[in-house]
């Protein structure tokens, strides 16, 4: 092959090398040629401003670029065993990171493409001037170095917009809960102050059924007096004839019946006004040690659309809980939510189980149904603002992100399981003491348990 070069003096040192080559291994260069004085002279060439190594074949090449890497090869193009485009696809499948330079004393055009379109970066003509050859040399690490750079940034780049866009899901998501927040105290205030309007009069017609029972039966104890007390037979007739035509017997026993009616919707006014004013805790800005089966039941008892008509079976497994410290009304919400999307799932004829256990520092609450399930492709997503499974008009996307927020916010935790068709289980876990700054207060809410 043609070894000749066309020397000129030069003054090595004299090499520029960029700042974007100071790093140790953007300076490594491989130097390719079966003719060991053609290696000799290019190493030496560049040896004072780059790390040389030089391989007399392109088995021995990549070798010693499986061993370690290099920012530039420069390869003699006829040797023998694999030819140059050989060796140059290899480094470029393997090493798409390191450059090269072809060398050749064949000056055809084809050749020269066909090189440039396999990867090579430059292709240069034997005999060249040596500075032509350091300028390559400079230009293809300078373009490597550039690269690499480029890619670092558009690395950083994908991975600020990931940022970003998790933080803008983030800010939409805690915006919503926001929203839903202000709406919720407000329907809470509203929900109060319903409460408070009918816990008086509620509480005159519960009161007073006691009074009208007792007072009922002091009636009936005079009357089976007169009932036993010896009359003339006109007065006689005249009394069964009256308890004839009032239906006296049937009266007396409607009377207790219709008592008994009174006095247990008493007792519902009550249980949904106690309800009402657990469900809309104005202290819901406070930590506050709680019942949770309390929590569940006053909202299940507001949820009687869904579970008061009998359609949807409701399997309560409650296990023993303490008192957990959290923020009450929000955890409601929380429940209401959920059993709300439960109880849609499974429309008519369903079952809705909940479950309550103790593992450790934390509260389990399992809440599953039987009902649609949420496909496979969907269920990664279902915790994400606006995002519904639901008809237009139907759901506004934001249930299940306000309760991931609310769980967030006492250190818990949501999951969800679900196989279409096969129904959905969600399972939180909410710590039993809960780390915060506010003041813990016992709840007092015995005095729900009846009517000032």
């Amino acid at each position: 092959m043609t070894s000749a070069l066309h020397q000129q003096p030069s003054d090595s040192s004299q090499i520029p090398v960029r700042d974007c080559f100071q790093n140790e291994d953007d300076r490594t260069i491989l130097i390719v040629d079966d003719e060991e004085p053609v290696r000799k002279m290019f190493a030496e060439f560049l040896s004072e401003q780059y790390i040389c190594t030089t391989a007399a074949s392109s088995d021995e090449a990549l070798s010693h670029l499986a061993a370690a890497p290099y920012a530039l090869v420069i390869s003699d193009m006829q040797m023998p065993g694999r030819n140059g485009i050989e060796l140059l696809r290899e480094i470029r499948s393997r090493y798409p990171d390191t450059a090269v330079i072809m060398v050749s004393g064949i000056d055809r055009p084809q050749r020269i493409r066909d090189a440039l379109h396999v990867g090579a970066f430059d292709y240069l003509i034997k005999p060249c001037e040596l500075d032509v050859w350091a300028l390559s040399v400079e230009r293809a690490l300078e373009r490597r170095s550039l690269t690499l750079t480029a890619r670092s940034y558009r690395a950083d780049l994908e991975r600020q917009n990931i940022e970003l866009a998790a933080r803008k899901a983030e800010l939409e998501r805690l915006q919503a809960q926001i929203v839903h927040s202000e709406k919720m105290a407000s329907l809470g205030q509203l929900a109060a102050g319903i409460a408070h309007e009918l816990n008086n009069p509620a509480g005159f017609i519960y009161g007073n059924m006691d009074l009208l029972t007792e007072y009922v039966s002091r009636l009936e104890t005079v009357l089976a007096v007169y009932d036993g007390a010896s009359l003339s037979v006109a007065t006689a007739e005249r009394v069964t004839f009256t308890k004839t035509k009032i239906s006296y017997s049937v009266l007396m026993s409607e009377l207790r019946s219709m008592i008994a009616d009174c006095r247990e919707g008493a007792e519902r006014i009550r249980d949904v006004v106690q309800s009402l004013r657990l469900f809309s805790r104005l202290d819901g800005g406070e930590v506050r040690k709680i019942d949770l089966h309390d929590s569940i039941e006053s909202t299940i008892r507001l949820l009687s659309r869904y579970y008061g008509l009998g359609q949807i079976k409701l399997i309560r497994d409650y296990g023993t809980l303490p008192l957990v410290n959290c923020y009450a009304g929000q955890l409601n919400q929380g429940w209401t939510n959920v059993l709300v999307n439960a109880a849609q799932a499974v429309q008519s004829d369903g079952e809705v189980r909940i479950s309550t256990r103790v593992e450790g520092q934390r509260v389990l609450i399992v809440i599953s149904d039987n009902g649609c399930g949420i496909p496979a492709d969907q269920l990664h997503k279902i915790f994400d603002p606006f995002f519904t499974t639901k008809q237009v008009g139907e759901g506004t996307g934001l249930g299940l992100s306000i309760i991931y927020g609310i769980i967030e916010k006492h250190g818990g935790s949501i999951t969800a399981e679900s196989e279409e068709g096969s129904g959905a289980r969600f399972t939180i876990s909410i710590p039993i003491s809960t780390n915060t700054e506010f003041i813990i207060t016992e709840s007092s809410d015995s005095v729900l348990d009846h009517f000032s």
